[in-house]
């Protein structure tokens, strides 16, 4: 797969979600913070990223620079996706159906954060299994990953699209 270069686009970036970690040590707790970011253009292109650190801020600017480093570009068919999917990463999958113009994004938190970036108006998602924010984005972005559209099918059954869409 191509890498998509991310200081040609206008990304913007949404938070998913802050975990605070403490280890005990002689003198007390120490807390480090994990921030899950998403990362997307609105016109197709995703990525998310992890980063970790002492400080929030720090934190969330290391997770913008590791979701710009893993940007995939998403298969859409006007503001809705294609066909319906799951995707799956570990315990969590992530049920995800077109919908009809003015439907608008129903979707929990993770699933949103990942559909709205990549561009996406109409959709029906829901969430299924495990509720882990990681997991849910890693399953939303398997998913967006494995979609295709007619062109891409027509080509690898060497038929026309006119034949697919029959």
């Amino acid at each position: 797969m191509a890498r998509i270069d991310a200081s040609v686009l206008d990304l913007k970036e949404k938070l998913v979600a802050i975990n605070r970690v403490s280890k005990t040590v002689k003198g007390g707790r120490i807390f480090k913070f994990a921030a899950l970011m998403v990362v997307g253009d609105g016109k197709g292109t995703v990525g998310f990223g992890i980063g970790k650190s002492g400080e929030v801020p720090d934190a969330i600017r290391k997770g913008i620079e590791d979701a710009k480093k893993n940007l995939i570009k998403v298969s859409l068919k006007g503001n809705t996706i294609p066909h319906e999917f799951i995707g799956e990463y570990g315990a969590a999958r992530v049920l995800m159906k077109p919908a009809a113009p003015g439907t608008g994004v129903i979707a929990g938190g993770p699933v949103r954060a990942v559909v709205e970036s990549a561009g996406i108006k109409d959709i029906r998602t829901k969430a299924l299994r495990s509720n882990n924010p990681c997991n849910v984005v890693r399953a939303t972005i398997e998913g967006l990953k494995s979609l295709r559209n007619a062109e891409e099918v027509a080509v690898l059954r060497g038929k026309t699209v006119k034949e697919i869409l029959k």
